[in-house]
């Protein structure tokens, strides 16, 4: 803090922990626009399914396997609170346990409640800066999404392939199998790119590189992966598990199969960066894919909205977290203001 600093009030003095923003308009107006493309989307599946009959769906939900799928879901946010400490570890950024998982809820809620997709995971790298830098922090974060992601995509590539493989299974329409195909096409020329920014010269090939190593270190290495698979199948069987459960419990029966070949399609419909929480683009991937399973979508966006509204549920205890770390700030703030 600069001497200058020395004499303000408490209060207002600049919070180190907070980035300025440089171009809050622009934010706001992303966030009004991903806050509309929502319920656009919710609003056109109203209307081109039956949504009355949704409605009746959600109405009828079995409360067992609703409860069932919150565990699950509480589960999922415990096991990658494990699995970003390890990889912080291997990265010099040593996290208490409890710290990992009360910032994991924390970015969780923030994720699924505010628009942007993954402004919780940029506030918990920010949060974790002062350990091993802002660079160490980032690299944690990113690597643990990352990973889950391609266990995910893994997952589902495999599924799909014994689908197509094996008679008698779940049949899969053809414009299923190319969207697959689709996906793992980006999926290579990803790795492709990467690896042609490393022949590049420069602050980019020295970033790409930067970025290698720090994989390297903390998923490939010896005695390191093994611990990152076994928590990362655990985390993705915890979020199939969440959202088959919330399928029982609107009506629809997925067998594994399914599970692990169009849950895996609707989740990836999550990750772009459109709407408030995947809320909308969840749902019509659900309805486009449950027909493929010899359910109406409507059964579909039923569960489709039963597990949006699990995993925020499961997300709230990020907000006794964010409450909790307040107060502290506010008691030291409020003798010296007055």
């Amino acid at each position: 803090m600069q001497a200058a600093d020395i004499s303000r009030p408490m209060s207002q003095r600049p919070d180190p922990d907070r980035v300025p923003d440089p171009a809050p308009p622009r934010r706001h107006v992303w966030a009004a626009l991903r806050i509309c493309v929502t319920l656009v989307l919710l609003g056109l599946l109203w209307h081109l399914t039956d949504g009355p009959q949704v409605l009746a769906l959600l109405a009828q939900v079995e409360w067992p396997w609703l409860l069932a799928a919150l565990a699950m879901a509480h589960g999922q946010v415990l096991l990658s609170a494990l699995r970003w400490r390890l990889t912080a570890a291997q990265l010099d950024q040593p996290l208490r346990k409890a710290d990992a998982i009360g910032e994991y809820y924390l970015s969780q809620f923030i994720n699924l409640a505010v628009p942007g997709g993954v402004l919780g995971d940029a506030g918990r790298a920010l949060r974790q800066r002062h350990q091993a830098g802002m660079l160490r922090a980032a690299q944690a974060v990113v690597l643990e999404r990352l990973v889950g992601q391609m266990t995910l995509f893994a997952v589902m590539f495999c599924g799909v392939i014994g689908a197509v493989i094996v008679p008698g299974g779940l049949y899969l329409p053809g414009w299923v199998n190319d969207l697959v195909g689709c996906l793992a096409l980006c999926v290579i020329a990803l790795a492709g790119l990467g690896a042609g920014l490393m022949q590049l010269r420069g602050p980019v090939a020295r970033a790409a590189a930067g970025f290698l190593a720090a994989l390297r270190r903390a998923v490939l290495a010896r005695g390191v992966w093994p611990r990152q698979m076994g928590l990362s199948i655990a985390i993705l069987a915890c979020n199939l598990g969440s959202f088959a459960f919330c399928a029982a419990a609107t009506g629809s029966d997925l067998g594994f199969v399914a599970a692990v070949t169009i849950l895996p399609l609707i989740l990836t419909a999550m990750m772009i960066p459109l709407s408030v929480g995947g809320w909308g683009l969840r749902e019509g991937a659900a309805a486009a894919l449950w027909p493929v399973l010899a359910a109406p979508a409507e059964a579909g966006i039923a569960a489709s909205i039963a597990f949006g509204l699990v995993i925020l549920v499961a997300s709230l205890p990020g907000v006794w977290v964010l409450l909790s770390r307040r107060r502290p700030r506010a008691a030291q703030q409020g003798p010296k203001a007055r």
